[in-house]
């Protein structure tokens, strides 16, 4: 790997792949900012406030446009950034150039070996950070235990996934987690929007654009029913696809039935599916014997955080011979003789092989971000517990911030009805 050093400043200490790609990354940072209203709002109050004058914030999230420009609004409130990527295929390189560019440090770069993957979290977090921004959880699992000396430095921080929330809440349980992390998944403003239309979405921009294979008339099966396998679902429907949904949890197969989907087990499933999308957040979805099943020519690709929901390595192990087939296709072909796809070697296939959530839905999450960091910061030394909710007026504020940038008014109630809703029995 040649990777550029950049001289100059805080910028000396950057890792990525070239400083001459930061015009691109520029133009597309550039772009999410004309559709990111909510943000550009927030970014005119944090330039007033400076809430983050004298903190350092750590950031491992995708590394691509939308992530960049929260970046930029995040030292537009006076903070010192130390950005990393969440995933070794979704760092874009211009990008990354264009925050290094504008003065950020930035440790990452497309294709990262897990070691590279594991330095870049490690020099992020060297810079002794205050607040911590993660995608998933590597950050706080990094300070919690290789990096303890460093963690008396931190005031807080916010997760982002499921997956990652998932994490902390078993450190929790284990009276490991020790610091407070705001859970912005649960917000409404992210979960209902982000996970359900941005998944839905970009998942099927990454499968069409990497495969060019009509949907219409074809079998989906979508593991996992939560909100980003609710998207994912409606959004095959829409294409016109047959939608059958594997579960664990018997309230949301029932929501899947009452939605219009057939819903069955992974190994019945298996038999007559398509395309296959993982959106668990749990490890061993689609395994070896799920394999032996499928049909010729079926294609797997994984939405869910990690890359171990499709056993990729089990069928590497299994294959009797293996070919790329297009860009971010890999084919392998079993003793039975049928072909099987795997897209974006089962990491994020909307990142991996697209660009990711479209910009105006990542204007909301990005803007729960922005405002529970500044939560954090204004009541340092005052939050006790460890994992925390956000709080209900910051939901509420981007909800009406973003309404108001879609120009999109809504009731009031009146003093009258304010007293009939809190009469009580």
């Amino acid at each position: 790997m040649n990777v550029k050093t950049i001289s100059g400043d805080k910028m000396n200490r950057s890792e990525i792949k070239d400083i001459g790609l930061a015009e691109s990354g520029l133009r597309k940072i550039e772009w999410v900012r004309r559709n990111c209203p909510l943000l550009t709002l927030i970014k005119k109050d944090f330039e007033k406030e400076q809430p983050f004058k004298g903190k350092k914030i750590a950031l491992s999230v995708h590394l691509e446009a939308k992530t960049a420009y929260l970046c930029e609004v995040l030292k537009s409130g006076g903070a010192e950034m130390y950005i990393t990527g969440s995933n070794p295929l979704s760092t874009q390189d211009d990008v990354a150039a264009a925050l290094c560019f504008e003065g950020m440090e930035v440790h990452a770069w497309h294709g990262t070996t897990h070691e590279e993957y594991e330095a870049h979290l490690t020099h992020v977090l060297e810079n002794d950070c205050n607040i911590i921004i993660d995608d998933g959880g590597d950050l706080v699992h990094k300070l919690h235990t290789g990096m303890k000396d460093r963690l008396k430095y931190v005031i807080g921080g916010c997760e982002e996934t499921t997956t990652g929330i998932i994490r902390l809440k078993a450190m929790a349980e284990k009276g490991e987690l020790l610091f407070p992390m705001v859970l912005v998944n649960d917000a409404d403003c992210k979960h209902l929007f982000d996970n359900r239309y941005g998944t839905g979405q970009s998942v099927w921009d990454g499968i069409n654009r990497t495969t060019n294979l009509i949907v219409a008339g074809k079998t989906v099966v979508v593991a996992g029913y939560g909100w980003c396998g609710k998207g994912v679902a409606m959004r095959a429907k829409g294409f016109g696809a047959k939608v059958v949904v594997t579960e664990v949890d018997p309230v949301r197969a029932i929501e899947a039935v009452m939605d219009g989907f057939e819903v069955m087990p992974m190994n019945e499933a298996a038999v007559i599916g398509d395309f296959f999308v993982t959106v668990t957040g749990c490890s061993g979805v689609i395994t070896e014997k799920d394999f032996l099943k499928m049909k010729d020519g079926a294609i797997c690709c994984n939405a869910g955080h990690f890359d171990v929901e499709v056993d990729v390595a089990g069928l590497k192990k299994m294959a009797v011979e293996s070919a790329p087939m297009r860009n971010n296709i890999m084919g392998y072909k079993l003793s039975n003789g049928n072909w099987i796809y795997i897209l974006a070697e089962g990491r994020l296939v909307n990142l991996a092989a697209g660009d990711g959530h479209p910009a105006e839905i990542m204007d909301m999450s990005f803007a729960i971000q922005a405002l529970s960091a500044r939560y954090l910061v204004m009541n340092e030394g005052k939050i006790t517990e460890k994992l925390i909710r956000v709080p209900e007026d910051v939901d509420k504020a981007v909800a009406v911030k973003k309404l108001e940038t879609l120009g999109k008014k809504i009731d009031v109630l009146t003093e009258e009805q304010k007293a009939y809703l809190n009469q009580g029995l």
